[in-house]
């Protein structure tokens, strides 16, 4: 598993509202690359987000959907990218003065990456949540 936290400086709300916006995911989310479907009621549980991941022409169409979820806080994610497998996603965010702490834990739980040995998966991981967060920081600070 990977844990990765950034302070990101804009409110809870602003981050959220980031996250709540299904259609803003390949922005922040390294490896998705397109959209092609938001449910209405995203981020609602069991909500889904229909996404390509990969680089052209080598895409690989899924989804990725909310197992959990508490508005402003939490976000509980089972992201797929068959043949691949799957991941489990869980985004905390607290607030810290008028900064967000955001806290993103990974880790596969169905496919080829269960096989991966934990200190070379785990390292992975870093990598991409690393950026990830970076990403998530850029847009949700450019829009506060």
């Amino acid at each position: 598993m990977s844990v990765n936290s950034r302070t990101i400086a804009t409110t809870p709300d602003r981050v959220w509202d980031v996250l709540a916006d299904g259609w803003l995911y390949p922005l922040w989310v390294v490896g998705a690359s397109r959209i092609r479907d938001v449910d209405a009621d995203w981020p609602e549980k069991g909500s889904r987000i229909h996404h390509s991941i990969g680089a052209w022409p080598l895409l690989i169409d899924d989804h990725t959907e909310v197992r959990e979820v508490t508005p402003g806080r939490s976000l509980t994610l089972r992201a797929k990218g068959w043949p691949l497998g799957e991941a489990k996603v869980v985004i905390t965010l607290t607030a810290s003065g008028a900064h967000t702490d955001v806290v993103i834990e990974e880790d596969a739980v169905a496919g080829p990456g269960v096989l991966v040995p934990e200190p070379l998966k785990g390292l992975t991981l870093k990598w991409r949540n690393v950026e990830t967060l970076r990403r998530l920081a850029y847009v949700a600070e450019g829009r506060a």
